[in-house]
């Protein structure tokens, strides 16, 4: 098997929107969250797209895009604002506090999704603030500027306290918050209210199930379960992915990325039965592209030792 040239390739990056394979389903889904303004929870495996899929949303759209991380750690008012009370007293104490409180302030992604130009003034009605805030949308493979819509990823909300879901139920319902620290009322910008009925970015929850998410928190928003990919849709992911990367696609690397799918799927159905963890659509994306930087094919004696640090990493699954 030959797989052509690869000097240069990228590698695969799992925020990239424009190598995305949505569902019909995840199509419809988008609809109806932006049609009703509701959050979009996003369920299923680790690798099965559910993270992604925010990017994807927003590269599609042109919008700005945000995200954040959810850990044991986060609080609701983390995704809303952050004010740092340290570097406040660090400078009451040498005496060089600022005149306002709002340069304490930062912004967090859903402040910057529904009113940009708030947060960046840190909630000030005009620019008398001693920092403008860093606006901190993330790329999405396009190059033009982007919309005034907004998509937010909210990751692994699982893994936060069942406080953190309850708690952006009236910011995300109402579109508005207040800061408690400078009493500014924040709620959704005449360019944001512009982009649909709603006026609201859309929201993209995802979680692991690690934890039972609070049944209020349900209850708002749309829920789509995500399968694994089968074999030929790991192969079309392959396929998007080295277009991106590559800028074409041979013969071999597509004869290659078929084969490490059958292996996917067949190690997936193993893992089960076991009980232990599946190899992911990162993990097949992380092998593929080791096999065409070294040329291992599966003639090469290499084979099952990289399909053993890249897919199966179990030794007793072999």
């Amino acid at each position: 098997m030959t797989t052509g040239p690869i000097d240069g390739m990228a590698g695969p990056d799992a925020r990239d929107g424009r190598t995305y394979v949505p569902s019909e389903q995840l199509r419809l889904a988008v609809k109806v969250a932006l049609a009703t303004g509701r959050p979009l929870l996003l369920r299923g495996e680790p690798g099965t797209g559910k993270s992604s899929f925010a990017s994807y949303a927003a590269y599609r759209r042109n919008w700005r895009y945000y995200e954040h991380v959810v850990t044991s750690r986060t609080e609701a008012r983390d995704l809303l604002w952050t004010f740092d009370l340290v570097r406040r007293l660090a400078d009451a104490q040498a005496h060089r506090l600022a005149e306002d409180d709002r340069a304490y302030v930062e912004p967090g992604v859903l402040w910057w999704a529904l009113a940009p130009r708030s947060a960046m003034l840190r909630g000030h009605a005009r620019n008398l603030v001693e920092r403008v805030a860093h606006d901190p949308r993330m790329p999405t493979g396009h190059r033009r500027p982007p919309g005034p819509g907004a998509v937010v990823l909210i990751d692994e909300i699982d893994k936060a306290d069942p406080d953190v879901p309850n708690g952006l139920l009236s910011p995300l319902g109402c579109r508005s918050f207040v800061v408690s620290e400078t009493g500014d009322a924040i709620s959704v910008e005449r360019g944001q209210a512009a982009t649909r009925p709603s006026g609201s970015p859309l929201i993209v929850v995802t979680t692991n199930e690690e934890r039972e998410l609070p049944t209020a928190f349900l209850r708002r928003c749309l829920t789509v379960t995500l399968p694994a990919p089968d074999a030929s849709q790991l192969v079309d992911i392959a396929r998007r992915h080295l277009k991106v990367s590559a800028g074409e696609v041979s013969a071999g690397a597509l004869e290659l990325a078929d084969e490490l799918a059958r292996t996917v799927v067949a190690r997936r159905a193993e893992a089960r039965a076991a009980g232990v963890r599946a190899p992911s659509t990162a993990e097949y994306l992380d092998a593929l592209y080791a096999c065409l930087r070294l040329r291992i094919t599966p003639r090469s004696k290499e084979w099952t030792w990289l399909k053993e640090m890249a897919l199966i990493k179990d030794p007793g699954m072999d």
